[in-house]
């Protein structure tokens, strides 16, 4: 059965995701995930326990699962010498395996199709320049596979693409959406770090080729 998470839980005696038998400690704790292959599941039901366990999940399980996953792409997105990617890491390995689908009343609003595990974690460097005008070639995002959804009758026979940029704070795109005067959307926000989202069909930032 979960456990109701403990916000305001400071790891102590009486912590009930102790249940009597004292706390396990971080480097236990890593050994017993390291053993599961940083297993998502696990790391999501241990992080409901407590705030001390949701910390070190955030801090070094997800991040350890992003490793585990796609270790190049985690290089390449480390490579500018920050410690950390945009976001977070927790956010970051809900990108990696679940698509957020949409609902009738969002950005899509012809179509609702509920949220769900992905088939495949496979991103791609080489995808996502084809998202990008001739003027950001030069920055990097990384694209998924198309997660289809051909079981949801006509409407929603559609193919979304998840995806992560290098840097955003610094890229190109960044700058034209400023350039642009881009608005952000007044009540959607990304389904994985909560960030608020730019609206790139109204800074005409889709390219062509990049189906709608």
């Amino acid at each position: 059965m979960p456990l109701a998470k403990q916000y305001r839980c400071v790891h102590s005696g009486t912590c009930p995701c102790a249940a009597g038998h004292g706390h396990l400690t971080e480097e236990v704790i890593f050994l017993v995930f390291q053993h599961a292959n940083w297993n998502p599941k696990m790391i999501a039901s241990l992080s409901q326990a407590c705030k001390w366990f949701d910390d070190l999940g955030k801090r070094v399980l997800w991040k350890e699962f992003c490793r585990t996953r796609v270790p190049k792409m985690m290089l390449d997105l480390q490579s500018s010498g920050s410690h950390n990617v945009d976001g977070n890491w927790r956010a970051l390995g809900k990108l990696l395996i679940y698509c957020s689908g949409c609902s009738r009343d969002g950005l899509f609003n012809r179509i609702d199709i509920p949220g769900h595990f992905a088939h495949k974690t496979r991103f791609s460097r080489t995808s996502g320049r084809s998202f990008l005008l001739p003027q950001c070639k030069t920055d990097v995002l990384y694209v998924s596979d198309p997660c289809e959804h051909m079981d949801q009758g006509d409407e929603g026979d559609v193919g979304f693409f998840r995806g992560v940029f290098k840097s955003f704070s610094v890229s190109k795109v960044k700058k034209m959406l400023i350039q642009k005067g881009a608005r952000l959307h007044p009540t959607e926000e990304c389904p994985y770090c909560k960030a608020r989202l730019w609206s790139m069909s109204q800074a005409n930032m889709i390219p062509p080729n990049v189906g709608k």
